[in-house]
């Protein structure tokens, strides 16, 4: 018998796990009512029925009765009846999603107000102005999200009251007024829509879940879910909730905390408070908050109790906890608990400080940080403290350092992203619709708001630099320009520099430099408590990860960066890169040689001893660790000058020299119509004789050469863009002759494993039969995502890319996070038929997917051996591996 689907829960029937059915926000209110906390009594109207009414337009037959049954429960619970005309019982309507999605979807709150309700409020909490100020903001919120009124016309109406009255905040109107401004508020809406504000309570509830259901398909939340890959169609739960009320009076309040600092990760509560205010007021920013401490002064009770609270959420959730709460009359009310959004320092440090304290397992602690915020705290700060005074002191809501120009709206920051510009997004406060700005910018600076104000709780989450809060700026968006207490005006598209760690804001470009956490990876000394956190991390997921991690490296310089940041050898040495410079004329030489034997050897011979002097340094700087060094791969047109610069220089020459017509000639001859699918890699090494040779005799000199001199070289010789066993059997007898004849030379044995490069399709595809002549296989997943996809990634990613983004047929970029399901799938069955005929065949990636967190999670999951990336990218491909390791052990996921 099939149990039918239940769509309604009230907050008592869940829990914590249930965060798929009932949102984020939902299974989180279960869990503190299941706990004994304060919380206002409610339901939760499922994911479910917000997916069926996406799909149909209708809510399933069943919901009605399940929420009426709900509703009349809520209400036994307070002993009101929503809309009562005496004493009425209030509720919010709040989104919930799965994953949290801060302000990108609607909530309304005092629904059960009407004309009549406001009265009996009135009467029963003893204060006519809150009352009347409570419906006011009922019609503003329904008028604006349930109605599709313009908000700025409301706020036009509240505006010029203000001025008439000659305040400033919306807090200093009286009740007359507040009266006067509801009745223009539903005229306006009875203008610009034809009917009225509804003064049925329940047709009001009915809409608002409707509202909220609906605001799963707007704009901003579809950018947000973007941006953090969350699924399109998992919808949202809605959360109803008995109102409770922070703004009656000087003992209610409202407030947002953390069980720690989100931004440092330093221990200790931290948030906001906001005496006589709404929840809504907080996080908008309407106004200025208040530090959580004073909290204690005003209310040292509460202060005790909420302090309590947190230390049982923490404790419970074993993590950084942030909680929304109200004071109603000196009672506290935890509303919300989730956990927390933090800063990338703030991950490490939450991470390992609850390790130290023994609350979680140093697995678990690997397994709450990511590549991606290890990366971010590479990034620069500023050189040195600036002499002159900031511009304006705020609070730093999300740290670290950037340098653009101002903009003043979100359509601005992203016009000038699109063009190269780096921006800083500069608004009062910021709102959802501010999103697809946000992304633009570097950083973001706001004159109101605290660290708990939107601009700072999706600043964090999506590691902007962001100051909030910076009082001492005027910011006019009409005429394009901030002012300063000072005087000093800053103009659109004037240069700013922002310290999201100080919060302060200078004028002009400062100079940036490496971050601390930078210096410890080069070094492994800690300087503090966050590389110490790093440091950590880092190698407990050295102590647990299969996969090595080795980088793309071509110079000296670059082996001896990477082996500091931990690299384990070298899993792609492009030698083609030693062909630039002063030695281009050497190539030359060898291409124009065509069928001169003599002149083309001669050329040769003239490159081998500076090919042997690099492969000399590279195996130095790496001794005693592989180094995969890939023999010479694109075609040789490259190496010669451009047809166009040639062909003009020639025509103005007066007498046109003679070298120039010759290399002329060999550029045309040599043109191909799609060069990356033409003469290069081991098609190249067999087409001009005694280039494969050459490299290849260079390298097993260097390796006789560190031999000698009491070094441990592991050379190993990798043959490009093979399509073929027959190729590379061909290039392999090559490849073994030359090797054998420097060992006869000097009397050394030499071990150089010879493998391949897997970049097309048909190679990985016939990986069975390549595997017979390859001691390795190393993946060129750039070339075969172009192969595999059909498209060239300069050209796709300057046209068609960013419409395939917005339309969702990409979520990523295939070049930045590995195509499982297709190019992955080559892979796959690559490594499995390689290793079917080949057990000991060693496997890995050199592409830059190797230092991409996702894919390298893949790469674990598939069996390589080790994954090969840009020594910048070293430290996170080291953390990822780790924790891969563990996240595939236990089926385990970031709890973030």
């Amino acid at each position: 018998m099939t149990v039918p689907t239940k769509y309604v829960y009230e907050f008592a029937e869940g829990n914590r796990d249930m965060a798929a059915l009932l949102g984020g926000k939902g299974a989180g209110l279960a869990e503190m009512t299941r706990l004994g906390l304060p919380v206002p009594p409610g339901f939760t109207v499922t994911t479910e029925a917000c997916t069926a009414y996406l799909k149909t337009g209708d809510e399933p037959p069943e919901f009605g009765v399940e929420a009426a049954r709900a509703l009349a429960g809520l209400e036994r619970a307070m002993g009101r009846t929503l809309g009562a005309s005496d004493d009425p019982l209030l509720v919010s309507v709040r989104s919930g999603a799965r994953f949290s999605m801060p302000g990108m979807m609607d909530t309304i709150l005092d629904i059960g107000l009407n004309d009549r309700s406001v009265t009996g409020l009135a009467k029963a909490s003893g204060q006519e102005r809150f009352a009347w100020d409570s419906y006011r903001r009922l019609i503003q919120m329904f008028g604006h999200t349930v109605m599709g009124v313009d908000g700025d016309l409301f706020e036009e109406a509240i505006t010029a009251h203000k001025a008439q009255r000659e305040v400033t905040g919306d807090h200093e109107l009286d009740t007359a007024e507040l009266a006067l401004i509801t009745e223009e508020f539903k005229a306006i809406i009875r203008k610009e829509t034809g009917e009225d504000f509804p003064q049925d309570p329940a047709e009001q509830l009915a809409r608002a879940i409707r509202a909220v259901f609906d605001s799963w398909n707007g704009e901003r939340a579809h950018i947000y879910r973007h941006r953090e890959h969350i699924s399109e169609d998992l919808g949202t739960a809605v959360n109803v909730q008995a109102m409770v009320f922070g703004n009656l009076g000087a003992d209610s309040g409202t407030g947002v905390t953390f069980t720690r600092d989100p931004a440092t990760g330093e221990r200790g509560m931290y948030g906001d408070y906001l005496p006589d205010a709404q929840g809504e007021d907080v996080v908008a920013g309407v106004r200025d908050a208040l530090p959580l401490i004073e909290l204690k002064r005003l209310n040292p009770r509460v202060y005790v109790q909420l302090a309590d609270h947190l230390r049982t959420l923490e404790q419970h959730y074993r993590d950084l906890c942030d909680i929304e709460f109200t004071v109603e009359r000196g009672k506290l009310w935890i509303l919300q608990t989730r956990v927390g959004k933090r800063t990338a320092e703030a991950a490490f440090r939450i991470a390992h400080d609850l390790r130290e304290e023994g609350t979680i397992t140093p697995d678990e602690s690997l397994v709450r940080v990511d590549g991606a915020e290890l990366t971010r705290l590479m990034f620069p700060r500023f050189d040195t403290t600036p002499a002159d005074m900031p511009l304006a002191q705020g609070i730093p809501a999300s740290p670290g350092a950037a340098v653009g120009v101002v903009v003043f709206d979100s359509a601005e920051a992203v016009r000038r992203a699109a063009a190269g510009e780096d921006t800083v997004l500069v608004r009062r406060e910021t709102t959802p619709d501010d999103l697809p700005g946000m992304i633009a910018a570097q950083a973001v600076l706001t004159s109101r708001g605290g660290k708990t104000s939107h601009a700072a709780v999706v600043a964090r989450g999506m590691g902007k630099v962001c100051v909030c809060g910076a009082e001492a700026l005027t910011v006019d968006p009409a005429a394009r320009q901030f002012t300063t207490e000072s005087g000093v005006v800053v103009h659109e598209g004037g240069t700013v520099s922002v310290d999201g760690t100080a919060g302060t804001v200078h004028l002009g470009a400062l100079p940036l430099t490496a971050s601390d956490v930078g210096r410890a990876l080069e070094t492994g000394t800690a300087s503090g408590p966050l590389t110490e956190a790093v440091l950590g991390a880092l190698t407990h997921a050295d102590s647990v990860r299969r996969l090595e991690v080795r980088a793309n490296a071509d110079t000296p310089e670059d082996a001896v960066h990477a082996r500091s940041l931990g690299a384990q050898g070298i899993g792609l040495c492009r030698t083609e890169h030693m062909f630039l410079g002063e030695r281009r004329a050497l190539v030359e030489a060898m291409i124009l040689a065509r069928g001169d034997d003599t002149a083309r050897q001669e050329a040769l011979a003239a490159l081998l001893p500076l090919q042997r002097e690099d492969f000399t340094g590279i195996l130095t700087a790496m001794d005693g660790l592989p180094v995969t060094i890939r023999l010479i791969d694109p075609p040789l047109h490259e190496f010669l000058p451009d047809r166009t610069e040639l062909a003009v220089r020639l025509a103005r020459a007066e007498h046109p020299d003679p070298h120039d017509r010759e290399l002329l000639a060999a550029v045309e001859r040599m043109h191909e119509q799609n060069p990356m699918l033409g003469l290069r890699g081991v098609r190249l090494g067999l087409a001009v004789p005694g280039l494969m040779g050459m490299q290849v005799r260079a390298i097993a000199e260097a390796v006789v050469a560190r031999l000698r001199a009491d070094g441990r070289p592991r050379a190993e010789i990798m043959i490009p863009l093979v399509d073929t066993v027959e190729e590379l059997r061909l290039a392999r007898t090559e490849a073994e002759a030359v090797l054998a004849e420097v060992e006869a030379e000097t009397g050394t044995t030499l071990d150089c494993p010879i493998g391949t490069m897997i970049e097309l399709p048909r190679a990985a595809l016939t990986a069975g039969r390549i595997a017979e002549y390859a001691d390795f296989f190393s993946f060129g997943t750039n070339d075969l995502t172009q192969t595999t996809w059909g498209l060239s990634r300069d050209d796709a990613e300057a046209s068609f890319f960013p419409l395939y983004l917005e339309k969702g047929i990409f979520t990523v970029s295939p070049f930045e996070t590995i195509d499982q399901e297709g190019v992955g799938r080559l892979v796959e069955l690559a490594v499995e038929a390689g290793r079917a005929v080949n057990s000991r065949l060693e496997t890995g990636v050199c592409g830059e997917h190797g230092g991409d967190p996702e894919s390298i999670h893949f790469f674990h999951r598939v069996g390589l051996d080790y994954v090969s990336c840009s020594p910048f990218r070293i430290p996170a491909a080291r953390l990822e591996a780790g924790r891969a390791a563990l996240m595939d052990t236990t089926g385990g996921s970031d709890s973030r």
